[in-house]
């Protein structure tokens, strides 16, 4: 059935005729998913919730940005669905660079001297207690580690999923595909956040349990709103891109 769809529909698997495609919302996409990876990695920083919910006997306490990143793999499951793993793959590295400039920049900022006026204010001890999280070695290393294991594996599974059921159970690939890239990516990056000093210890199994949770739980609520997005794109772009022949090496970058 996949060398079917691939002799009916070859401009899904030619490169040359991929390049000329100009696709009327695939910025805009792209532009969603990385506001949502960089907003949710300064809430990261800026405040751990605490809703007095426990399960089992954890606490469900999360960082901020666990409210918006689940929103990053849905657009990544878009982009993957409609567009195919090659072009998801451009947008995961313009995300990691993105992630890793507003790092240094803030890093910068953190380091020069501060104003007089401002440091009545506000103060350095303000900043470093909140952004300067956001340009720290320890969060920085914890974030961009877990997003690039985490967003390439979920393309990944998706994309072989779309394959192997024959375009059919989008539920199926986009709630199977977050089960593998949150998990990879709420455990490394608790797991290398609490090595490097950035959260205690004593709190990384309530976290890694309650943003596992909480993330593929939105992930599934939104499936419909998922479905609909999806639906509309593929009908707008008159694409539906299935990887019968990709290369799904991460560190290759042409589309």
């Amino acid at each position: 059935m996949a060398a079917e769809r691939k002799a009916e529909h070859p401009e899904r698997t030619s490169a040359a005729r991929e390049q000329q495609r100009a696709y009327r919302y695939f910025d805009l996409v792209m532009v969603l998913f990385v506001t949502v990876l960089l907003l949710s990695n300064i809430a990261s920083s800026a405040k751990i919730i605490d809703w007095g919910v426990n399960l089992l006997g954890l606490d469900l306490a999360f960082d901020g940005g666990t409210l918006l990143f689940p929103l990053s793999y849905i657009f990544g499951d878009v982009l993957t669905e409609v567009y195919g793993y090659r072009r998801s793959r451009r947008v995961i590295w313009a995300g990691f660079g993105a992630a890793a400039l507003m790092a240094f920049t803030l890093w910068l900022v953190g380091i020069m001297p501060g104003e007089e006026a401002w440091q009545e204010y506000a103060g350095q001890d303000a900043y470093n207690a909140i952004l300067g999280g956001v340009s720290s070695g320890g969060i920085v290393i914890a974030s961009l580690v877990a997003y690039f294991a985490g967003e390439f594996s979920n393309s990944y599974v998706l994309a072989r999923m779309k394959v192997w059921t024959q375009g059919r159970y989008l539920w199926a690939r986009t709630i199977g595909s977050t089960l593998v890239g949150q998990g990879i990516d709420t455990v490394v990056f608790i797991a290398i956040a609490s090595a490097l000093g950035v959260f205690p210890w004593a709190i990384a199994l309530s976290l890694i349990v309650t943003n596992y949770v909480f993330k593929v739980g939105i992930e599934a609520l939104m499936t419909p709103i998922t479905y609909r997005i999806v639906n509309l794109l593929k009908h707008a772009e008159q694409e539906d891109y299935f990887d019968v022949d990709t290369d799904f090496n991460p560190f290759r970058l042409h589309v």
